[in-house]
């Protein structure tokens, strides 16, 4: 359910919103480029001498009714201030048309949204920019629209120019920037114009390693100065490490609201990421009842745990009928299907030569694995021998949902490392020569 504010909060506290949200699309229908000021005045310049062209005093034919859809249908939530928000969902699920909403970008089919404070918004590459004015025109071009004085952009002026990249061509059309400077600098002036409220729609997506490494830094240093930020990403990790609040939409609805951590795992749960997950493998015979139960973290709620700690798991296993021997899996892989582990245990090692009906309580603890935050799949696997010696197997996945700041996506594991650096002596050898 979207979140509502409490009886301790005070409406004061909320920035954002959105009550009933909705826009309906004609299918097929042209779409409409986004208007500027100067095409309304070119517009307005130009409209006396339509009545002397061929053809255009006529009114247009009206256009066929067509097929509509909803790309966005009854969404409603509230962000309170200082907030980070993930807003995550498949593509298609209505994301980026959310946020042109509360850009005023476009106008709703229905319902409405309020922002309280200034809105700096990164939905599309150079979406603000005037492709004829250089990049210190579109610089202050946006402040102002940003309703901020000349005197407070000059004194971010510089910081935008050196975060861009971008300091030998600031006074060149922006429509001669490649589309890597043309990104640097369309996030530079959303991120450090001193928005309270910053809206990002996959800014991820384009650019290199070390460009999203620094926008990353620099959201996180936005989000700790207490503005609100609402961050759309696909990168779960991003999302992870930056936001404390979760907006899953799917079909243009909200699926799940609030709690992060079950936000992203319904997201995965919805592309697949867990194929088969709830269903217990178990043998194909009728009536045979043996099974595993939920897995748990023992004395934590949820599924979460924090990159770097000790955890346990734990679940029960039960048997309906006796059984000769069983061996145990406990295998941890991650959303790529890269195995972390995978962790065999005999009966008789464990303290039972066979296994009589009943129910068995089974526990895992893991040292701290450094694993990179994010969510991976756990299963408990067992093969079950009767004393005829033929093996039947049963099996539960648990999704473990690892939280921290430290993330490198080409890696599976981030341990953390002491490192140890010292210049050698004018006597010293160099070590390893």
């Amino acid at each position: 359910m979207p979140w509502v504010p409490g009886p301790g909060t005070h409406m004061s506290d909320v920035v954002i919103d959105a009550r009933g949200l909705g826009k309906r699309y004609r299918i097929g229908a042209r779409p409409q480029r986004y208007r500027t000021l100067r095409d309304a005045m070119m517009e307005i310049g130009t409209r006396p001498l339509d009545l002397f062209r061929p053809g255009r005093g006529s009114r247009p034919a009206p256009r066929a009714a067509g097929e509509t859809i909803w790309a966005l249908r009854g969404v409603s939530f509230a962000v309170r201030r200082g907030d980070v928000v993930g807003l995550i969902g498949r593509n298609g699920a209505g994301k980026s048309t959310l946020l042109k909403l509360l850009s005023r970008i476009t106008e709703p089919t229905e319902g409405h949204a309020a922002l309280h404070g200034r809105v700096g918004s990164l939905l599309e590459v150079g979406t603000g920019f005037h492709n004829e004015l250089t990049g210190r025109e579109n610089i202050y071009l946006n402040g102002s629209i940003l309703g901020m004085k000349k005197r407070e952009i000059d004194r971010k002026f510089d910081e935008i120019v050196s975060f861009a990249e971008v300091e030998k061509f600031i006074d060149t059309p922006v429509k001669h920037y490649s589309s890597g400077m043309y990104v640097r600098l369309a996030f530079a002036v959303a991120a450090h114009l001193e928005p309270e409220i910053l809206l990002v729609d996959e800014v991820l997506a384009v650019g290199d390693a070390a460009f999203q490494r620094k926008c990353l830094g620099k959201i996180g240093e936005v989000a700790h100065a207490g503005r609100t930020v609402l961050f759309v990403s696909h990168n779960m990790g991003a999302v992870r490490s930056l936001c404390n609040q979760g907006i899953l939409l799917d079909g243009g609805m909200i699926r799940e609201a609030e709690n992060l951590g079950a936000c992203i795992e319904s997201y995965y749960r919805l592309i697949g990421a867990f194929a088969g997950d709830g269903d217990r493998v178990s043998e194909p015979h009728q009536g045979n009842g043996s099974r595993f139960g939920l897995i748990a973290l023992p004395g934590r709620q949820g599924n979460t745990v924090s990159q770097g700690e000790e955890f346990a798991v734990a679940t029960r296993l039960r048997l309906d009928q006796n059984l000769s021997g069983f061996s145990l899996y406990c295998i941890l892989d991650d959303m790529h299907g890269r195995r972390i582990c995978h962790i065999r245990e005999e009966s008789p090692h464990l303290g039972f030569g066979a296994a009589d009906v009943g129910v068995y309580t089974i526990a895992v603890r893991f040292p701290p694995l450094w694993l990179n935050p994010g969510l991976y799949s756990l299963y408990f696997k067992a093969t079950l021998w009767n004393d005829s010696g033929s093996a039947r197997h049963v099996s539960e996945r648990f999704p473990l949902d690892v939280s921290g700041a430290s993330s490198m996506k080409e890696s599976v594991l981030h341990p953390n490392v002491v490192w140890a650096v010292r210049k050698d002596g004018p006597g010293e050898k160099a070590s390893g020569s």
